[in-house]
């Protein structure tokens, strides 16, 4: 991959996406698990590409794909970033908007 993916279009963010998830696989199967995670992170950036960053608000609540019960509120977007702060944390945080999961409103 020779692009950034700020850069591809959507369907070669798709194609990329493949190969990453293939790549991850392999590395799974061998057993490599920091070059698993470095696939997943890299998938998870590459999707946020394929989403629309003015559909995250800030000062909404998210769940964060891959942590469960963990709540994120996002402080400010730069972006496909959304930054801002776990529940119960002062630590400002960034993820791929991918990574976020709406919360449901109870």
């Amino acid at each position: 991959m020779d692009k950034r993916f700020s850069e591809m279009n959507k369907e070669e963010l798709r194609t990329a996406i493949a190969q990453l998830s293939e790549k991850a696989r392999r590395a799974e199967q061998m057993g490599m698990v920091n070059e698993f995670s470095v696939h997943e992170r890299r998938i998870a950036l590459a999707k946020s590409y394929l989403l629309n960053p003015a559909n995250y608000t800030p000062g909404a609540s998210y769940e964060i794909d891959g942590d469960p019960g963990s709540t994120f509120v996002i402080d400010y977007m730069n972006g496909t970033f959304a930054w801002g702060f776990r529940e119960g944390n002062e630590t400002i945080e960034a993820f791929p908007i991918s990574m976020l999961i709406k919360k449901e409103q109870q």
